[in-house]
């Protein structure tokens, strides 16, 4: 899992923040959120090679961090999706046949 929180102020910022970003994807990671972007590696070697090769694309300025979790601390992630809040229903209406 690679976060960061880059700089956007000046044209020169947002072009390294955005080839960071382009570079970790052609990496093979996947956006989790805006400036999370995680990618799944089959072993501890394989996770070592991927973080060697953020490291060497580190932005010139900005905060990047990197944090590998095995499958199973990930399988207990709870992930909640916004929803908005409604009025639950009435009692409903009987219905008759006849």
């Amino acid at each position: 899992m690679v976060f960061f929180d880059l700089p956007t102020e000046t044209k020169k910022d947002r072009k390294n923040a955005n080839l960071f970003r382009k570079r970790i994807i052609k990496d093979g990671f996947s956006m989790f959120q805006f400036s999370i972007y995680v990618r799944h590696c089959a072993s501890r070697e394989n996770a070592d090679v991927h973080v060697k090769r953020v490291k060497m694309i580190l932005p010139p300025s900005g905060h990047v961090g990197i944090l590998t979790i095995t499958d199973k601390q990930f399988g207990m992630i709870e992930l909640f999706f916004g929803v908005e809040k409604t009025e639950k229903p009435g009692v409903p209406q009987q219905l008759e046949l006849f």
